[in-house]
């Protein structure tokens, strides 16, 4: 019995003497958690979970056999520190339950139970984490999915779309309305005959589908589907599973996972490539986001006065140049690689993410796949206390390793500042934007022909190569391309407005650099004259499918476009030395609204010579041409590689906003 007493006593004694568990003073004394096994790793026999939070004195584990909020838990275990991880492992079959986690602070204060920052799987309103067999969502035949060819970056025409936007007007002819499964399928018709959907995307040539977010957001309540919610989903709530309200059942987290893979390979098998919006600049919530609730302070920038800083213009800003919110970010991309064959990325507000952090990222995806591609908005939505000079804006994207920006240069030069609606641009008869639309010509690199102190925004190239420059006149920010038109040119008729508006394709896709078409454009799209229609109704933000039959010329003319940029190496130059050696800007000085310039002798093109012209005068203007005979592909209506009508020597007629194309015959 004495031995008894004494080892009591011991132990006791140990447990008194044990060092507390440490209190850190700066976020850069956190001790970094260096494998990739945070979140639940599964087996039959048992599952491990793990997050990492250094800075708390205790940590639990609940684990629910649903998701409905009344529900107790069927365990709750206390999670011990190994190798700087909270970590429990339940020997048992946990398939298919939920869990939580909660901390307790080093003062005692008890936080909220959280979801896991690392799930993989969610029910309802994404409030419990869920354990699921990720090999058993995976759709027939995705072993054998692979991503459609790309030879270069410079070859991809983007086609930026909401999941629900595509399918739920009446005229779309699809079943699966506003979910993943709506992009899948196949023969869906508009009232006219037309095809809508897949099928529509796929005739038109594009080669990537850019998803607006399509991770777990906040602000659609998936307990209430039978009733009306939009919102574009720059709210996140878990980066790491696909959104619930795309799902057929957002109960089973099963589905949802499942469900997104199947579009992913229907995409592929049909020739496109999936893109997703990511938002990694900040969360959806902030002081009871999972992140603070967990890891209190670490996955935010702060102010010098402790409030939390908001460059996102949402309440907050993620500290991506910190080690383990870098982490998080790379490895979350990765893991969309890896398990769900995304293709590329698309960074909201990158200019938030320290240059450090992305090209980490970049290094790590292209090292999974070189033609993944990358990009972002180099700008930010507010002030930042980290310093411009490390910061992924679009002034540093030299500094950025295979990672572009979107060019707001040739945008507002096209048609006017997003931030003054009734400004006109170039398509419209504004004078001083042609070094502007030039720049967006050579795609923001180094050229001797333009003339950077003329330009609207920048002062200087910022792309070291073409691909590097996204082109675009619009997208899912502002006014739709149509109604900004209206708004900005009052009494137009509504043909000379659509002249305008293909003259601005025609710029885009004519461009060197990426080309960037928002869903719809080829139709004319309108949102009614709504500019931020980020939670505004279906009514406003459904594709309406009747309007590629009323306007069909238009989409022709983009589709024509698109097959003409993807047949000739001309319009997708692989470098900046290329562009400077064979596009030549033609002398147009006495005319501020002719653009003009010809490329020649490019190599793997059977067109030796093209000129192309930009007119946005209200009149038709004359071009004298380089000698010889030459024939028009493309005017302002239409595109026709086998020529549109005789032979032109010497000059041509450019009609009124509109873009010509010509070939050395």
């Amino acid at each position: 019995m004495k031995y008894l007493l004494l080892i009591f006593f011991t132990l006791t004694l140990l447990m008194h003497c044990a060092e507390p568990r440490p209190v850190y003073e700066s976020f850069e004394e956190y001790p970094i958690y260096p494998y990739d096994d945070l979140g639940f790793t599964y087996t039959p026999e048992q599952t491990t979970f793990k997050f990492w939070s250094p800075n708390v004195s205790g940590a639990k584990l609940r684990i629910y056999a649903s998701d409905d909020p009344a529900l107790v838990p069927e365990k709750e275990i206390e999670l011990e520190e190994v190798d700087n991880a909270w970590t429990a492992v339940i020997k048992e079959n946990l398939l298919d339950r939920y869990y939580t986690f909660q901390v307790t602070d080093h003062d005692g204060n008890v936080l909220n139970e959280c979801a896991d920052p690392y799930a993989r799987a969610l029910g309802v309103n994404g409030n419990r984490s869920q354990v699921i067999d990720l090999k058993s969502t995976d759709p027939a035949g995705w072993g054998g999915d692979v991503r459609p060819k790309l030879s270069d970056a410079k070859d991809i025409v983007i086609y930026e779309l909401h999941v629900r936007d595509l399918s739920l007007h009446p005229s779309a002819g699809i079943k699966q309305k506003g979910k993943f499964l709506g992009l899948t399928e196949t023969g869906t018709l508009s009232p006219q005959g037309l095809s809508t959907g897949l099928d529509h995307i796929r005739e038109l040539g594009v080669t990537h589908v850019h998803l607006l977010p399509s991770f777990d957001y906040m602000s659609v309540d998936e307990s209430r589907l039978d009733e009306p919610q939009f919102n574009w989903g720059y709210d996140p709530a878990n980066y790491n599973v696909p959104e619930g309200s795309y799902s057929t059942d957002p109960a089973d987290g099963n589905v949802r996972v499942r469900e997104f893979k199947q579009m992913v390979k229907t995409l592929h098998d049909h020739g496109l490539r999936v893109i997703m919006d990511v938002v990694y600049n900040h969360t959806g919530r902030t002081e009871d986001s999972k992140f603070e609730q967990l890891i209190p302070g670490y996955f935010y920038r702060f102010n010098e006065d402790g409030s939390y800083s908001n460059a996102s213009g949402c309440g907050n800003e993620i500290a991506s140049e910190r080690p383990m919110v870098r982490k998080y970010i790379r490895e979350s991309v990765e893991y969309w690689v890896n398990e769900y064959h995304v293709d590329g990325f698309r960074f909201d507000l990158m200019g938030i993410h320290d240059i450090a952090s992305m090209n980490e990222i970049s290094q790590s995806l292209h090292a999974i796949d070189n033609s993944i591609f990358i990009y972002g908005e180099g700008w930010t939505a507010g002030n930042s206390p980290l310093p411009d000079s490390l910061r992924a804006l679009k002034a540093n994207t030299p500094q950025l390793e295979r990672i572009a920006a979107f060019s707001d240069d040739i945008r507002d030069g096209m048609k006017g500042s997003v931030f003054h609606h009734e400004e006109k641009g170039f398509v419209s008869g504004a004078k001083s934007t042609k070094e502007s639309i030039k720049y967006g010509v050579v795609g923001a690199t180094l050229h001797p022909q333009v003339n950077y102190d003329s330009v609207n925004y920048s002062n200087a190239p910022w792309a070291n190569q073409p691909q590097q420059c996204i082109n675009y006149a619009s997208c899912h920010d502002n006014h739709t391309l149509w109604d900004r038109l209206e708004i900005s040119n009052p009494g137009v008729s509504e043909s000379r407005r659509e002249e305008m508006h293909r003259l601005s394709l025609a710029i885009v896709l004519t461009s060197q650099g990426v080309a960037f078409l928002h869903a719809g454009t080829e139709l004319l799209r309108s949102k009614g004259g709504e500019e931020n229609s980020y939670k505004s109704s279906d009514e406003v933000n459904a594709i309406d499918w009747t309007r590629k039959s009323k306007y069909r010329v238009t989409h022709d003319y983009v589709q024509g476009l698109i097959a003409m940029r993807k047949a000739h190496r001309a319009f997708r130059l692989r470098t900046t030395e290329a562009i400077q050696t064979h596009l030549n800007f033609l002398d147009t000085d006495d005319d501020e609204l002719l653009v003009a310039y010809e490329i020649k002798d490019v190599p793997n093109d059977n067109w030796k010579h093209i000129v192309v012209a930009y007119n946005g005068n209200g009149e038709s203007k004359y071009l004298d041409l380089p000698a010889g005979s030459w024939q028009i592909v493309a005017n302002g209506d239409t595109v026709d590689e086998g020529g549109i009508g005789r032979a032109v020597l010497r000059r041509v007629r450019v009609d009124n906003n509109s873009a010509i194309v010509l070939v050395k015959k």
